[in-house]
């Protein structure tokens, strides 16, 4: 039962990866076309950069007075941290199953 939960917290976390593929392009996208000097502080590959996700992550893109725009960074954040919370909990669950049996 506990690793079957373990393979329900990998399902969440590729439901974020898909949402995450989703809002953070489309955001990237929008500074790209209003906002080129955000965009550039970001540098180039800004999807995979650690760079940008550790600015999307802290919060930062909230200073980038556009709603539109942080209607679109904000799902990409909540995402991202859904991976992270997914994956960990899945990793704890499979090493309780290994202590436990």
């Amino acid at each position: 039962m506990i690793l079957f939960l373990a393979l329900c917290f990998v399902g969440v976390a590729i439901g974020g990866f898909t949402a995450f593929v989703i809002f953070w392009p489309l955001s990237l996208v929008h500074l790209r076309d209003r906002h080129p000097q955000v965009r550039a502080s970001l540098g180039e590959g800004a999807f995979i950069s650690p760079r940008a996700l550790a600015w999307l992550l802290s919060g930062r893109y909230r200073s980038v007075p556009d709603p539109r725009f942080t209607g679109l960074a904000t799902p990409a954040r909540v995402s991202v941290l859904v991976i992270l919370w997914a994956v960990g909990m899945s990793g704890l669950l499979w090493l309780w199953s290994e202590v436990v049996g």
